[in-house]
């Protein structure tokens, strides 16, 4: 597969389109069916399902969407590869990829940048959200420098620093509710309420031991991924969502943060490849927040 055909065909998975993928790339409409045809040949499967007479519009079939994933993942690859080779030299530009959760540690990052951006202007940060799964995925593959993990760390594969923040669990619950009154929130308090909680891997143990009851025996009547989300659900009176302090701003609105007790705290690991081979970016970011952190 050449990378030129694998942009071709993303163009026509975003377009949806083969004639509006080929104006978008100045090529004719020919030419590019052509190149995806050979694509197809050379993989042996069928990528795309054309449009009947009366509709241009190409849906994707189950091989063509894996194929989509995997291409984007390449390309951000061979992008992220060619700005570490254009910059290793001696002046510190390029591009720093850290992949996280939700949580207020994201200061101590955006610290360390703030420190580092008089001297090296042209170095840039990209921050993307997900969970454990996402982060170790996209670590395995090269695609981030840096992950954010609240897990336990193989240290087999990664190297890892302790950072010294921790995150407060707690309770976001609307401010006319019952529990509102209580300046935090204690395990059997929680144990007939509907519970909105978040479907991380690896927070179910915590939870499970504070709550002293298997969350399966818990009224979870919602989980979410993204915190904003689940305050939503709250403000909406779904029920009461446990998640990191700091993460909602509730004054002035119908919510509040109530810490739990006895108290729960999770502590996050700076995460690596080892034997990795950093950009000067990322490597000065890396030193940078190794002394901050001292």
């Amino acid at each position: 597969m050449e990378l030129r055909v694998l942009q071709y065909f993303l163009a026509v998975a975003r377009e949806q389109s083969i004639s509006a993928a080929a104006e978008s790339l100045h090529l004719s409409q020919p030419t590019l069916s052509t190149q995806l045809k050979a694509l197809e040949e050379e993989l042996g499967k069928q990528l795309l399902i054309r449009g009947t007479k009366g509709s241009r519009k190409v849906i994707l079939t189950e091989e063509g969407m894996i194929l989509r994933k995997r291409a984007d993942e390449i390309l951000s690859l061979v992008r992220k590869t060619e700005e570490e080779v254009t910059h290793s030299d001696d002046t510190i530009v390029g591009d720093v990829y850290i992949g996280t959760g939700e949580t207020d540690i994201v200061r101590l990052f955006a610290q360390a940048a703030q420190k580092i951006q008089a001297q090296y202007p042209n170095i840039h940060y990209h921050i993307s959200s997900g969970n454990a799964e996402y982060v170790s995925e996209y670590l395995d593959k090269g695609l981030i420098d840096f992950g954010l993990l609240f897990t336990s760390i193989d240290p087999q594969r990664y190297e890892s620093l302790l950072l010294p923040q921790k995150d407060i669990w707690g309770v976001l619950m609307r401010r006319d509710s019952p529990l509102a009154q209580k300046e935090s929130i204690q395990p059997e308090d929680l144990w007939d309420k509907p519970l909105i909680l978040s479907h991380q891997k690896g927070d179910d143990l915590h939870l499970t031991q504070w709550m002293k009851r298997d969350i399966s025996k818990l009224n979870v009547i919602a989980t979410y991924n993204l915190v904003f989300n689940a305050s939503l659900l709250v403000d909406e009176k779904l029920g009461y969502a446990l998640c990191f302090d700091k993460l909602i701003h509730t004054e002035g609105t119908n919510l509040c943060f109530r810490p739990l007790s006895p108290k729960l705290e999770s502590s996050a690991h700076l995460v690596w490849k080892r034997y990795q081979m950093f950009s000067k970016a990322a490597e000065k970011f890396l030193q940078e927040l190794q002394a901050l952190i001292r």
